[in-house]
């Protein structure tokens, strides 16, 4: 979320594009993410899931990282990339780190854990746009930057969480 807050921001006012290109430049992300999720739903048959959600998380930062050392005036496929890479990252992740969390909870009490994963999601976002906030405090003309490797080293700690869980029945 730091970084889908961000970059908005940093598209519209220090590169200057315009509501629409700024939303053509986001969209690798979801797009991305649309085709990764169904793969990593095949592939969390035959590797673990805490491994899966760690290589997407790890991909993620890469791209985090990579976002946020454009350049003050980036071209188009410079935002491009580093957009699809955060998306395959995420598609990577979310789905076996969904698949985990629903798992975990008895068949009974499936709906109760669905919940319990939305409200985690929204916190997160809620914490992500939050963030972004106090960057954009923080560190004035530099908060995209800062933002983009606050998000890659969140990143990399969830990546290490979820490779602990290897350990553990999936």
């Amino acid at each position: 979320m730091l970084a889908l807050v961000a970059l908005p921001f940093f598209l519209q006012s220090i590169v200057g594009r315009s509501e629409v290109e700024t939303g053509l430049l986001l969209t690798p992300w979801p797009l991305a993410t649309m085709v990764m999720a169904p793969l990593a739903g095949y592939l969390i048959e035959r590797v673990h899931a805490g491994l899966l959600g760690a290589i997407g998380l790890i991909v993620m930062a890469a791209g985090l990282f990579a976002l946020s050392l454009l350049p003050s005036s980036p071209g188009d496929l410079d935002i491009i990339w580093r957009m699809a890479l955060c998306g395959c990252g995420f598609g990577l992740f979310q789905t076996p780190n969904n698949s985990l969390m629903i798992g975990a909870a008895p068949e009974s009490r499936s709906g109760g854990a669905s919940g319990m994963l939305g409200t985690a999601r929204l916190l997160g976002q809620t914490c992500g746009a939050s963030l972004v906030a106090l960057m954009f405090k923080l560190f004035p003309g530099h908060s995209m930057p800062a933002a983009l490797w606050l998000g890659s080293v969140l990143a990399l700690i969830g990546a290490v969480i979820s490779f602990s869980r290897i350990n553990r029945k999936a």
